[in-house]
């Protein structure tokens, strides 16, 4: 059985009991390097991710009749490994034990309640910035092409205003968190998930 377990917004103590029970018992654990790195510890034999999906997915279909574990930064299923799994394998081969994800995290530790968010990812897209502005509350997972500075310059092009809240690093030590007009926004973050509130709706 293939188990797509998440694992958090990093640190451990975010680790579901479901989660750390499948981890403990693996005979195989699948990962990237950064998150294996996290349980080497424990008695299952290590095999990191790159960038070769395929590959990934052959190898897991050859292993399936063992106890294998798939570390899933976040929660597998929010643009995560869990879809490419779900959709690549058969159905009685593997199951998703979810976990928190940045977004989960991120509004946790602002106070913002979920409630009618739009949660998107810029990972390899150009995002409709003309509609996610159209909403009142999104939550966007970026990356190094599409960040916080990306999305400030799109809503000063546009002459909109909105409150922005930046968590860097979540849940790690040098985590930061900062609530920001789109011209107070640095060019540059480490690893983040970005809210943009508009608090006139």
């Amino acid at each position: 059985m293939i188990s797509v377990v998440g694992i958090g917004p990093g640190d451990s103590q975010y680790l579901t009991a479901a989660a750390k029970a499948l981890i403990d018992d693996a005979d195989y654990l699948a990962g990237w390097p950064r998150a294996l790195s996290a349980f080497a510890g424990v008695r299952a034999q290590m095999r990191p991710i790159g960038s070769d999906l395929d590959a990934l997915i052959a190898w897991l279909d050859a292993v399936r009749s063992h106890k294998v574990v798939v570390l899933a930064s976040g929660d597998p299923l929010l643009f995560g490994i869990g879809k490419r799994i779900a959709e690549s394998l058969p159905p009685a081969s593997w199951q998703i034990v979810p976990g928190i994800s940045s977004v989960q995290y991120l509004f946790s530790r602002i106070g913002l309640d979920m409630n009618d968010l739009y949660v998107t990812s810029s990972h390899g897209k150009q995002p409709d910035f003309d509609f996610l502005f159209s909403m009142p509350k999104v939550a966007m997972v970026t990356d190094q092409l599409i960040g916080p500075r990306q999305i400030a310059d799109a809503l000063q092009a546009r002459g909109l205003s909105r409150t922005l809240y930046i968590g860097e690093n979540l849940s790690y030590p040098d985590e930061r968190i900062h609530c920001l007009r789109p011209a107070d926004v640095a060019p540059q973050y480490a690893m983040n998930v970005v809210v943009i509130l508009d608090e006139g709706q």
